[in-house]
């Protein structure tokens, strides 16, 4: 029989992904294939607001997975309306926000306005950025620990890309000179033709800098010598398995390579592709897991979930499009 301390989480978090609210008629994806739901994507918030509120156990925080605000709101020059539109309902409890960026935080805002707003998360966790001090570093990414034993890390995976960047920068020169190796589309947002790892490289990805690759490296080497446990958090995910080619970090194979030299890392948390994704990886013993997508969830569904936090496993309570999962821990995560 479980004790209390087995039936008692350690702590509770909820996770949401993909929300893109925009004030707008419902309309298809780029491709033209799918429904998103501008306007219901807002309720479908107040319903994740309503269901943690009221939950048993309450999360100590929520992992916004990025994609929060529409990029069809800058047209409109609705982006600021918008994003408070969204933040008023996140601000409808106390409970801290961790917000990631992704490509339609970048069709709304460049990265020094992201940096100055209510989307900068990382404020509160100055001196753990990849500059290594407080300042002096415009990469959104950083660590917190809600309990002993545990640590989870926001990565930033438009560090390298042509959105959020000035055309005149070295940043964005670097991250053309990347993309046009693979992808000779007029228009950078179609895939190229060719393998299908290959389709990553779109205007709609990014990828990670070497700055925070090595910042990453010096954390997980940190949590190993606690005997830590990590989840990493990001908006692109970085297992093949765990998702489309297509919405792939453009070199998740680096980052998955610091993964697997560490034992810390339990798990991957990562929006974008909106119809989710999971994996376990048998090499490591780490479950990456890609979330659901609030925008193509039809109005009488939900897409969120609050997961409990135990010793051993996490366990993912879902809603609507997102099932329940346990994800364990690796016996060698000690």
């Amino acid at each position: 029989m479980e004790d209390n301390a087995e039936r008692t989480p350690l702590f509770t978090f909820g996770v949401i992904a993909d929300i893109q609210y925009a004030d707008i008629d419902d309309g298809f994806n780029y491709s033209k294939t799918r429904m998103r739901f501008y306007r219901g994507s807002l309720q479908l918030l107040r319903n994740a607001q309503a269901s943690w509120s009221e939950a048993a156990t309450k999360p100590d925080f929520i992992l916004q997975l990025g994609d929060v605000i529409d990029g069809f709101n800058k047209r409109h020059d609705a982006s600021d309306g918008a994003l408070d539109s969204v933040l008023r309902e996140f601000s409808s409890s106390p409970v801290e926000v961790h917000h990631v960026w992704g490509n339609h935080e970048f069709y709304n805002f460049s990265r020094s306005e992201l940096l100055r707003s209510k989307l900068n998360s990382s404020a509160a966790h100055g001196g753990s950025s990849p500059s290594g001090a407080r300042g002096g570093c415009d990469t959104h990414a950083y660590h917190f620990s809600p309990s002993p034993g545990f640590t989870f890390v926001v990565l930033d995976a438009y560090d390298v890309s042509l959105l959020g960047r000035d055309e005149s920068s070295e940043q964005y020169c670097s991250a053309m000179n990347i993309i046009k190796q693979y992808n000779n589309n007029k228009d950078l947002n179609c895939p190229p033709v060719g393998g299908s790892l290959q389709q990553r490289f779109t205007m709609f990805n990014g990828g990670f800098s070497r700055k925070q690759l090595d910042w990453l490296d010096s954390v997980l080497s940190l949590a190993d010598d606690k005997e830590d446990r990590v989840t990493i958090v990001s908006h692109l995910p970085v297992h093949p398995y765990s998702t489309v080619p297509v919405c792939l970090a453009w070199n998740f194979d680096e980052l998955l390579a610091i993964i697997r030299s560490h034992s810390s890392v339990v798990c991957f948390l990562a929006g974008h592709d909106h119809d989710g994704g999971y994996c376990w990886d048998k090499e490591t013993g780490v479950h990456h897991l890609t979330l659901e997508g609030v925008i193509e969830t039809p109005p009488n569904s939900n897409a969120f979930g609050l997961v409990s936090v135990y010793k051993d496993r996490m366990v993912l309570k879902g809603s609507g499009r997102i099932r329940d999962r346990v994800l364990q821990f690796s016996q060698s995560d000690v």
